[in-house]
């Protein structure tokens, strides 16, 4: 018998594979970032925008190419981060890399994290955590550029 919290969680990820919001470019943006997964080759640029104060979030749009799980991971992000101060992004970010490593043994923060706690299975498969952290470490790193 199937676990329908798992079927959930599967779906929301093939949904957002499937739609991908984010994806595409921004006209101005105020840092990029480019990770590649060299074990399945998954590549992702991530542009972040900041608000005029430099305290939120403004807008943060991906394009790239690679598995169900980085197109999806990266997708969910991008909904969730899009309009949130700087310090919940950061938050969010450590949060979904302690999700990633905890080989699903801990319960995520589902306020905090909304859709991206679907990626909970995905943490058992080692092998799959890199993509998944994929577009998140990118994200990371333009913040690190703005400071």
């Amino acid at each position: 018998m199937s676990d329908p919290l798992a079927d959930l969680y599967q779906q929301v990820i093939l949904d957002h594979a499937k739609r991908r919001s984010g994806s595409g470019q921004l006209d101005a943006f105020d840092a990029e970032h480019y990770e590649r997964n060299p074990t399945c080759g998954d590549e992702i640029t991530v542009q972040l925008a900041l608000s005029a104060d430099r305290k939120s979030v403004d807008a943060l749009a991906w394009h790239g190419d690679g598995c169900s799980i980085s197109m999806a991971s990266a997708s969910v992000m991008s909904e969730l981060v899009t309009g949130k101060p700087v310090t919940e992004v950061r938050r969010m970010i450590d949060a979904f890399r302690e999700l990633m490593r905890s080989r699903g043994t801990i319960e995520p923060d589902e306020d905090l994290l909304g859709d991206a706690v679907a990626f909970q299975g995905v943490s058992r498969f080692v092998m799959r955590v890199k993509c998944a952290m994929l577009s998140w470490v990118a994200a990371e790193a333009c913040l690190t550029q703005v400071g």
